[in-house]
């Protein structure tokens, strides 16, 4: 059973900083690429940001230059470095293991102007 613990989210004003954690339990984690998304309530899931066990990476438009996903295998766990946030960065924030994902619960996320 596979299980992902979001942590971080929190309450923070625009322009600051905020890391979100996630710690998964299982040995599937290193093998498997591990992703963060968002989701408003009554919009959908929407992607921001992607590593690969090998490394490499992607991002959404919208945070590129801003947040940076990195992981440690050897903890199990993928970060979200979230820099210079706005207010339109308010959601809650997924993480995400493997395709067909595996999602956390979830972590809130509140930037104020």
């Amino acid at each position: 059973q596979v299980q992902l613990v979001e942590s971080g989210g929190g309450l923070v004003q625009a322009g600051g900083s905020l890391r979100l954690s996630c710690v998964a339990s299982g040995s599937i984690f290193r093998s498997n690429v591990m992703g963060w998304y968002r989701q408003a309530p009554g919009k959908q899931r929407a992607f921001v940001a992607v590593i690969a066990s090998g490394g490499s990476t992607n991002y959404a438009d919208s945070v590129k230059g801003r947040f940076t996903i990195f992981r440690d295998n050897a903890k199990n766990t993928v970060y979200l470095q979230m820099n210079s946030l706005k207010p339109e960065d308010t959601d809650v924030y997924y993480c995400a293991l493997g395709s067909p994902p595996y999602w956390g619960q979830g972590t809130q996320v509140t930037v104020s102007s």
